[in-house]
Parts: structure tokens; sequence; C-alpha cells
């Protein structure tokens, strides 16, 4: 992403709205982060009253301004709510208008902060800046209100809701400025977008056509957004992380920054700008990989983490809430049916969220000594989010969600019950299902390779622990059962993924995939690399074209690697073997390329759709995303760290075999290295000419990578051990 990145700590202090009131200064310092990544320029601002993320997008020469125009963005993470303006050049001529934030000439920021005191209700708060136009420019679609409708509008096929948009009065203002605001669905809450005209730039006008729209001159305007939601009680860098990794702050401020932004008492949110909220995957896929460095005790970033998960939880079924939905967007929904509610809403359409659970818990409730001094009080916590939950405890809410787990594995795990109908499948009309959750990220298949295969055992050992820990009381006999259950699914699941092709055939099929992608990639087939039988575990079962698996070589071996201990040595060694290979084979013979691991390499698959559906313009196609990088490398590593155990695998004696899996993982590593730039962001791509060049994903697609994505900061904890050849 090539992002750089400026970070300035400042003294709170008040907006110019609110000078003068005594509650409008705050005791601390103010955070303020820029990081640049051209065409986005996103600017962060925290202090005691809110925090705020303002995206500033102007093309560039070699944009794609199809999918790339002029915008303004206003995120915040309280009620998942924001603002997003879109402008045009009045000329007409697409490409030619440019805009920017301009500095304060008073404190150096590109942000400051708004606060305005609000009668008995909810002040309003948010932020203020400078917005410089190089040309006359129309403001054509403004939204204000939700993040998920702005996605509903970037994302897809630019939805507009009437309701929503006929809602936003426009007016002007004495000092030549023109205001939008728009009251929620809620009747109490608003928005209010302003811009005022500075530097003698001209008036803004208002176009009340069919569209209403604003017009602006060259030049530069304040604008101020602001809202009157209740607001999240923001961790600090020093909150979030605990005494050992205090100096993070120091060593790596952007990252811990970035953190601080995503974290607060009561749940950590997934990303900024598209995913402001809690979501309960990326959370404790960040809890497991960033647990060495997170806070411990009540009022602890571990303990937000685990207590969100198990307020959402359904507890009809026992399934863990994938997305909250909140805010404006939740009483939008409810209209919907006719229910008038601001009442949140959960989204249970994932089947891999609910193994996570009972993993981080007894990772931090059973493994370590806060967690132990805290089981009592914490589950005995009555939930309060979710008001069908309100009468049932923690304990109570992840027995519900452990009981599931186990009727679900039974079947497989019974005398002769190792069959594909056992196995763990979608939703009942759901396409997507575990994290490649695009339309195309599991190639249309039913079973998915990750949820079978690792967290389905994983989950279960973990219930098994917490039973011997004294967990579940309903269910003693969890204890060896759980174990018993993990021992059929980690041995028995691999084969039904398996591909296996002959060299030919393999060679073959690079070759043709070459010739088929030549729209995007123009390199080697590097079929040479390929020197015997080539073996991978495919994505998932009965996917697009009947295919029976869907034969896309990726990165998923990683969860296997990182949450479970397996002990059949024939399968560990040929699956440590496989798994190196593709770490070490340059695409598209494997996953390797400069610019990082791709978590998908269709090159295999036999059919056309496979190149059609996987490419560097895919969400979850042939791009780099960071926490792949950073499971992969925390795999690998907990695997070469048992050759220090007591019972060590086969695998650490076959020297052969250790070297090529400790190169593997060396080189994995100089591939992290050598993208550091990226880490911090969701996902990346790449253009190849002569070569690979990092692009960001919204080069090709409007599905843009969010520039900070909780799990994309796992790398605060996951680092390079030294192990010896």
């Amino acid at each position: 992403m090539r992002a750089t990145n400026w970070i300035r700590l400042t003294t709170y202090f008040a907006g110019a709205a609110a000078q003068g009131t005594s509650n409008t200064t705050c005791s601390s310092n103010a955070t303020t982060l820029h990081l640049s990544d051209p065409p986005y320029e996103n600017y962060f601002y925290s202090d005691c009253h809110a925090a705020s993320h303002v995206v500033v997008t102007s093309p560039l020469l070699s944009s794609n301004l199809t999918i790339i125009g002029p915008r303004l963005l206003v995120a915040w993470p309280a009620g998942n709510s924001g603002i997003v303006t879109f402008f045009a050049p009045q000329n007409g001529e697409n490409g030619t208008l440019g805009i920017q934030l301009d500095n304060s000439t008073n404190t150096g920021n590109a942000l400051e902060p708004f606060y305005a005191p609000n009668g008995t209700g909810n002040p309003r708060v948010g932020v203020s800046g400078t917005i410089n136009f190089n040309s006359s420019a129309i403001l054509t679609v403004p939204i204000l209100g939700s993040i998920r409708t702005i996605r509903d509008f970037t994302e897809g096929p630019s939805i507009i809701y009437p309701s929503i948009q006929d809602a936003i009065s426009f007016s002007t203002t004495t000092d030549g400025g023109a205001t939008l605001n728009r009251t929620w669905f809620d009747n109490v809450t608003t928005t209010y977008l302003s811009f005022t005209p500075l530097n003698g730039s001209d008036s803004v006008t208002i176009n009340r056509d069919a569209n209403t729209t604003l017009t602006f001159g060259a030049g530069t305007y304040q604008f101020n957004a602001s809202f009157d939601y209740p607001q999240l009680e923001q961790l600090s860098p020093q909150e979030v992380l605990n005494n050992v990794s205090i100096d993070l702050i120091e060593q790596i401020p952007d990252q811990t920054t970035s953190l601080s932004f995503l974290s607060y008492t009561d749940k950590l949110l997934a990303g900024t700008w598209r995913f402001l909220t809690y979501f309960g995957r990326d959370s404790m896929i960040s809890l497991l990989l960033l647990q060495p460095v997170l806070s411990e005790g009540e009022g602890g970033a571990i303990e937000a983490v685990i207590g969100a998960v198990l307020e959402r939880i359904n507890r009809t079924d026992g399934s863990a809430c994938h997305e909250e939905v909140l805010g404006d967007y939740a009483t939008w929904l409810n209209l919907q049916k006719n229910i008038s509610s601001t009442a949140p809403q959960c989204d249970y359409k994932m089947i891999d969220t609910d193994y996570y659970l009972p993993i981080v818990v007894k990772n931090y409730f059973v493994d370590t000594e806060a967690g132990k001094n805290r089981t009592d009080t914490f589950f005995n916590t009555t939930a309060s989010f979710l008001v069908d939950n309100s009468n049932l405890t923690y304990a109570q809410l992840a027995q519900v969600t452990a009981e599931k787990i186990m009727n679900t594995s039974a079947a497989f795990a019974s005398h002769g019950g190792q069959t594909k109908d056992n196995l763990i499948h979608l939703k009942d009309g759901e396409v997507v299902g575990e994290w490649r959750d695009s339309t195309y990220g599991i190639g249309g298949g039913r079973i998915p390779y990750d949820v079978n295969t690792a967290l389905v055992p994983a989950g279960l050992r973990a219930i098994a622990a917490l039973s011997r820990a004294g967990f579940f009381p309903d269910h003693p006999d969890w204890n060896e059962t759980a174990d018993t259950y993990a021992q059929i699914w980690e041995d028995e699941t691999l084969q039904f993924f398996e591909v296996s092709l002959s060299q030919d055939e393999a060679v073959s099929l690079a070759e043709n995939y070459v010739n088929e992608t030549s729209s995007f990639y123009t390199g080697l087939s590097n079929s040479e690399e390929i020197e015997g039988i080539v073996t991978f575990y495919g994505l998932a079962l009965d996917g697009n074209n009947n295919q029976s698996i869907v034969r896309v070589m990726n990165t998923d071996d990683c969860f296997r690697h990182f949450l479970l201990n397996t002990t059949n040595q024939t399968q560990l060694s040929s699956f440590l073997n496989q798994t190196a290979d593709h770490i070490l084979r340059p695409f598209p013979v494997g996953l390797s390329s400069p610019v990082g691991l791709f978590v998908a390499n269709p090159a295999f698959g036999g059919d056309p759709i496979y190149a059609k559906n996987f490419t560097n313009a895919e969400y979850h196609g042939t791009v780099v995303w960071s926490w792949q990088l950073a499971m992969m490398a925390a795999g690998l590593s907990h695997q070469l760290g048992r050759c220090k155990g007591n019972s060590v695998p086969d695998f650490c004696n076959d020297q052969t075999l250790y070297r090529r899996v400790l190169s593997a993982y060396n080189h994995l590593w100089t591939l992290i290295n050598n993208n550091q730039e990226q880490l911090s962001g969701e996902v990346w791509s790449w253009m190849y000419n002569d070569g690979y060049q990092v692009e960001p994903l919204g080069a090709f697609t409007p599905t843009v990578s969010d520039i900070r994505q909780l799990w994309s900061l796992t790398f605060l904890a996951v680092h390079r051990e030294n192990f010896k050849i």
C-alpha cells in the first residue's frame, strides 16, 4: 500500500463551537495520525469525546476513473456511523478535480476537534478541517448516517435508499457556506456537515434540481462533521497493551495508535473505515495472535474481545455473531420489518466463528493466571447487549455454543461416520461462511477446508480442556468425549480435500493458466520448479461447475499449523512438506511472490472458471492478506517449536524435511520483511510489468482495502524466531 505514516500527539482543546464551556476540554492528550496511501489520504483524530477517521480520495494520473473519484469520507466508531461526499469537476472533465486537506496554520494539524453541547442530549462531536479544491467542484452525492449505508453505495450497484437520501436537509449560512443535516430513523440522532469558504473563496451555492447538489469554487473551505450519538470508551495505547509490552508504543507508534483506535472497553473493531464495528471472527483471530501483548483483567482488551462475543451469542442455537448491526442501519432494518426499534441486530450466517470462542476462552481463562483469577466474576456477568440474552450469564451463553459444537461434530466422529455428508457445511441458502466471505471466495464450495480440518478439531480440543478445568458442569463427560471427537476430526478430514497431480499434469495446467491470464499476469509459468507430484488441499468441496473439490492452492494450511498439535506422524510430515513447497515455489506453481504469499492460486484448477474468479482484482483472489502471513508465520513457528518439546514429532528428526520447513519459514519472513509498508493494511494486490508492483486492491475494484485492520496489526506480537538447523 506504499503507506507513509505521520503521528502527532497534541493537547486536547475545544472546537470553536464550544470554546468557553466548562466540560469541553479533556485532561489528557489527543492523538492524530496521518497515513498516506495514494490516491487515499487517511487522517485520524481521537480525544476523550470521540474518535474520527477522515479519508480524502483524490485520483492520480494512473487511477481508473471509473471506480476512483474525488470524495471526502468521515467514519466514526460510535454507531458505525459516517458521512461521505462525492465530488465532480464543474467543467465535467473527469480526472481534473483534485482535493486535499490543508494543515491548520495555528496548530499544524489537518484535523481539529469539534465539540458542541446539545442541551440535555448527547453533545455534538466530530472533527473540523480545511479542504482545498484545485478547480470548481460539485458535491454530487452525500450520504449521512451509517457506514453500512455508505458500503452499500460504494461496493454495490450504487444503491441509494430514498428514505435516507430524502431526509437530508440543505441550507445556506450567512457566511457564504452551506449545511447538510439528516435526522436518523430514531428521530433523535442527527448527523451534520457544513462547509464555509475561507481566504476569499466563492460562496457555496445550492442547486435544488432533481438531485440537490452543492457547488464550490476553486479554493479552500472549512468543513465541520459531527453527530450526537452516544460515544464508545476508547482504550488508550497504554490501556490496550499489557505492562511488558508498553515499550511498543515508542517502538511502533503507528501500529499501537492504530490498535488503540480500534479498541474500546466493550469490544474491539475489525478495521477502518469499512468495518468499523464488531466482527466476531476478526476479533478472536486477532486475539489469538495478539494475546502476548494485550492487556488482561477487568477493563482489558482480552476480556473486551471475549465478552463482546458472548454478549452476541444466538441463544437459540449457539451461533456466534459474525457482524453486529447497530445505530441508524439497525433502526432502518427494523423498519423494513415494520418494527419501530433501535435494537441492534446480529448476522449469524457464518459457520467458522463458533469454533474460535472455546479456543480464546481456554487460552485466557485456563492458560493464564490473570484469566484463572477472573473466571468466576467474568462468567457470572449477565448479558446486556441483546435483549434476548438479558437473563443469561456469560457461562450459560458459552455453554450454548459449546453444545452446538459438540452436537454438530458428533456424526462425523461416530463409528463409521467419516463421510462427506457428515462434514460441516455452509448454512442453507448462504454462499459464504468463513473468512473467504466474498462471492467466489471458496469457489462456490459448500464444505470449507479451514473449518473442517482445523477449526472443528481445535474447538473440540479447547472444549475438552475447559471441561477438565471445571467449565460446563452439566456435561462432565466432555473432558474425554471432546478429545475423542477431536482426534477423529484431526486425522480423518484432510483426505476429503486432498488434490494430487502428476508432474506432467501439473506442468500442463500451470502453462495453460499463464496463457489464460495474460490480461493481468505476463510472467513465466515457472513450471520447471515442479519436480514431482504436486499435492495441496482444496479450498472447499462441492464447488462451482460441479467441481467435487475447489482445486485452488491456498494459505489456509496455516490454521492447522497454528491451532493443532497433530500426532498422526505420517500425515503431519506430509502436510508440512506440501506447505513448505507452496511457500518456496513462485506463483503460479506456488504461492510465493515478491509482494507476499497469495492467499489463492487457481493455476491447477483445470477449469477456466478458476482463472476468471481468482484474479488480482478479487477480494480473495491472487492477492495478499497480512493476517494470513502472520498466522502462517506463527503456525510454522509453532510446529518448529515442537521440536524442542518432550514429544518431538517425527519430522524434526528427518533432516531433509526439517530443513525444507525451516527454509520455508525463513523465506516467508523474507517476504514479510520486504513488505513492511503493507503489513498493517487489510489486503493488497499487484500489477505485473516485467516484475511485480504492489497496488491497492482499490485500484482494480470498488472494494477498497481498509488502511488499518485489527488482525493486520498482529505483527505487534508475531516475531521471527531463530530456529537452528
